[in-house]
């Protein structure tokens, strides 16, 4: 696999850019709690502000990218990014910033980071064969889970040991070092041929929807990621609360048990490579979603702060990080087969469009049935509306496909330029 030169290019692009990703998360609320001495709203407002893109923009940077190569848009969103963390920190150093320039970076940073996602996913299913699509999904998943483990450590201690405008500066480098690797890859992008004049924007995203929508597997994945994204983000609010208010853990222990999900991502990620090929990509995508999903049915059993509780608490996370990453990889890489060239960018971003956008009523529905339920049984409630997800996949045919990954569900149906 390191062999083939323009994905290690690639990865290594795209293992420092989701570093510096995950690094900047941490760093610009630092920058404004520790510099700009923000309150909780308008930390609030800035966390908002940054993950704002993915609703506003990610179907029309999908019917975009289509038409792109898609690696001259991840090299144009690094520098973007690095441009706009190193104006930051210049700013910061010398004092000219402000918290709404602030926003101005986390939403900048925010958007480009939507276009480098998409891009990327779309890159590899122009620069590998079909049929190594799982193992190079598999490579770059793992890198992408070790930059969230160890991106947020690292923004935090670059504060800590430094300050928050060289922190930024630090994360503007990453981003740098990914333009660089990028750059070189040499492989052209075959671009399908079409009319020569495009549809427009609109068009382009009805012909994704409409596209994701009639494909009966990518119209699972689609439901059951929204599933899995609403009922999740509904947990996890629960879940930050039942673990220090009715188990007693304190803020380290809470800290390192949800630490464990990262190294679980690891194995799933190495287990994605091998185990589809085995015994089937239908029968990987269902029992790891229903392993992973169901085990956090464990958790409202849970009592006490003791050893016992917290080893408990790490397996779960271990066991939900394993399975997660096992489903994310294997999904990507059986969407990225069944879709056309000239429509992986609009797919990608309406899947993520759709399983995204309803995270934030998760959420709320989380802290509602929290207040009326109680704690213990509102996890229980929220974590087995988690196995709506693995369901759904089973009733549809993704819980069919075998050993090989399907070929593309038709031609595309879009040009895209240089």
């Amino acid at each position: 696999m390191w062999r083939d030169g323009d994905f290690r290019r690639l990865w290594v692009g795209q293992t420092v850019s989701q570093l510096g990703e995950h690094t900047t998360l941490v760093v610009l609320p630092l920058f404004a709690v520790l510099t700009l001495d923000a309150g909780a709203g308008q930390l609030g407002v800035l966390r908002a502000v940054g993950q704002a893109p993915i609703l506003l923009l990610s179907l029309f940077v999908g019917a975009w990218v289509d038409r792109w190569r898609a690696r001259t848009v991840m090299v144009l969103t690094d520098v973007g990014r690095a441009l706009a963390l190193g104006a930051a920190a210049v700013a910061g150093l010398l004092g000219w910033l402000g918290l709404p320039a602030l926003f101005v970076v986390a939403f900048a940073v925010g958007a480009l980071s939507v276009f480098f996602d998409v891009a990327y996913q779309a890159s590899l299913v122009r620069l590998v064969k079909r049929d190594q699509l799982v193992e190079r999904n598999s490579a770059l998943e793992g890198s992408r889970s070790a930059a969230q483990i160890g991106g947020p450590a690292l923004g935090g201690a670059l504060v800590s040991l430094l300050s928050a405008p060289v922190a930024a500066a630090s994360s503007a480098l990453f981003f740098a070092l990914s333009f660089l690797s990028i750059r070189r890859i040499r492989r052209s992008e075959a671009l399908p041929k079409g009319p020569e004049r495009p549809p427009r924007v609109w068009r382009r995203i009805h012909e994704g929807l409409r596209f994701v929508v009639g494909d009966a597997s990518l119209r699972t994945v689609c439901l059951a990621s929204a599933a899995f994204q609403f009922s999740l983000a509904a947990v996890m609010t629960v879940y930050l609360l039942f673990l220090p208010r009715e188990l007693h853990l304190s803020g380290t222990a809470v800290g390192l048990a949800l630490a464990a999900t990262g190294p679980g991502a690891l194995l799933g990620s190495v287990l994605a490579a091998r185990l589809p090929r085995r015994f089937g990509h239908g029968a990987v995508l269902v029992s790891a979603a229903v392993l992973g999903d169901g085990v956090f049915l464990c958790v409202p059993a849970l009592h006490g702060s003791s050893a016992v509780t917290l080893a408990a608490l790490l397996a779960v996370n271990f066991v939900f990080g394993t399975g997660g990453q096992l489903v994310n990889v294997t999904v990507m890489a059986v969407r990225q087969a069944v879709t056309p060239d000239g429509m992986q960018g609009r797919a990608a971003a309406t899947i993520t469009f759709v399983g995204m956008g309803l995270t934030p009523l998760g959420s709320l529905l989380g802290g509602l049935l929290a207040e009326e339920w109680g704690l213990r049984t509102s996890l229980l409630v929220t974590a087995a509306g988690m196995l709506l997800s693995p369901l759904l996949m089973a009733l549809s045919p993704l819980a069919r496909l075998g050993r090989a990954l399907p070929s593309p569900a038709g031609p595309a149906t879009e040009p895209r330029t240089p």
